[in-house]
């Protein structure tokens, strides 16, 4: 798809002008029911992220509905595809906040996406949930964000990567925002726990050969790799690695493998023995994630496709949920406001609380290895906090900041 940026223009100016006129309404569709955004990358490539999101909307909504809705309306859905295409986020953006007229929208992918819709849906007063792991530093009151930082994360894997592999690392990343951010982290927790980044290269997102990073790699003979790659393109590396021979000899963890289910697309011998950490995992053996694998499985025939960005997306979901059923309204102040007093849900990967200085969550996380295409978890730690957001950000003091910070390490 081609963006036309002198149409996308004009409409902006019409709908900011609609806006302005005071004719844009809020948050009702004409059959009296609440509207819900989603936005997500349903086609291009990084649909394997965004499908399993939309899919997870849907799961949610059909229970809040079928519950009875929230103060007594039904939640609609209204599902744009933004095409893994940045601009189109700002387009549906602005149609979920202005012509739709949504109450909130779940959406996201790339952090260059959420800082695509994040100040439109600031400036139409949209409510807005990102439920991607990501690089941390975002405050804003206008955004909750459920996925896991690198505090969470990165600070729960290294640990465990470097005391079962070996204390040099050579790093790989996704050359964008994320990807720039994490290793710095990486290097950070290495650090921490006695390790050390040797190399660190970046690649855009559309690279797919892999040949001469290979080379280099088994050149410098670092103990592991840490991969912080992304995306469909991306995923060649695991395979040329696994065909060189290298997987046998330099073992690997990962920030960002199997957020999106690419354990599955792996072969096993291209995926057994990563490392990973995340919030999530289908093998998680509670109640909770049983009853939501068993939904889902009625719903959508097949689990295959649940990852953590799903999974967040359902609980970010049930999260707003709970937020307008205490406040008693979907006016999003109100519901920000419920939200802040430090709310929590129960969801498939257990208990979720809002940090009410940053909009982000207290969550549980597991150090995860890749095994016949699952991840299983190896070790379990409870009610981790946002550190290393919580450094920077605190909205009760601040509440209009509207910053993404580079946290300095």
């Amino acid at each position: 798809m081609q963006f036309d940026r002198r149409a996308f223009l004009q409409s902006t100016a019409a709908i900011s002008g609609l806006a302005a006129t005071g004719l844009a309404g809020r948050a009702f569709a004409a059959n009296g029911e609440i509207k819900l955004g989603s936005i997500h990358d349903l086609s291009g490539i990084f649909d394997l992220y965004g499908k399993p999101m939309d899919q997870a909307v849907i799961l949610a909504l059909d229970e809040i509905n079928a519950a009875g809705g929230l103060l007594g309306q039904k939640v609609g859905q209204a599902t744009y595809d933004t095409q893994s295409q940045i601009p189109l986020y700002t387009q549906f953006g602005q149609q979920a906040a202005l012509k739709d007229k949504v109450a909130v929208v779940h959406g996201g992918i790339l952090s260059a996406s959420r800082e695509a819709i994040r100040p439109t849906l600031g400036r139409f007063k949209t409510l807005y949930f990102y439920n991607t792991q990501y690089e941390g530093g975002v405050c804003d009151r206008n955004i909750f964000c459920t996925g896991v930082t690198p505090a969470q994360s990165v600070e729960a894997l290294m640990p465990y990567a470097i005391g079962k592999f070996g204390k040099k690392i050579y790093t790989l990343a996704a050359d964008y925002n994320y990807g720039q951010i994490i290793s710095k982290w990486v290097a950070h927790y290495a650090k921490l726990n006695g390790g050390e980044v040797i190399q660190t290269d970046f690649f855009p997102l559309d690279v797919s050969d892999f040949g001469a990073t290979i080379a280099k790699i088994q050149s410098a003979k670092p103990d592991m790799v840490m991969s912080a790659l992304v995306g469909g393109a991306h995923l060649s590396f695991y395979r040329q690695w696994a065909a060189s021979g290298m997987k046998s000899k330099i073992p690997m963890a990962s920030t960002t493998l199997g957020a999106g289910n690419e354990q599955v697309v792996l072969t096993k011998e291209e995926g057994d023995g990563i490392l990973l950490a995340y919030n999530y995992s289908k093998e998680l053996a509670t109640p909770a994630n049983k009853a939501f694998l068993d939904k889902w499985q009625k719903k959508f025939g097949d689990t295959k496709p649940i990852h953590e960005l799903a999974v967040a997306t359902y609980q970010g979901v049930m999260l707003w949920a709970a937020g307008v059923k205490k406040a008693g309204s979907i006016d999003r102040m109100k519901v920000i406001e419920a939200l802040e007093s430090g709310i929590s849900i129960e969801g498939p990967a257990g208990k979720i609380t809002v940090d009410p200085k940053t909009h982000h969550c207290i969550l549980d996380v597991h150090v995860l290895e890749v095994r016949d295409q699952k991840m299983n978890v190896v070790k379990s730690l409870s009610q981790v906090p946002p550190k290393d957001t919580q450094s920077v950000c605190d909205l009760k003091a601040n509440p209009n900041d509207t910053t993404q910070y580079e946290i300095k390490i």
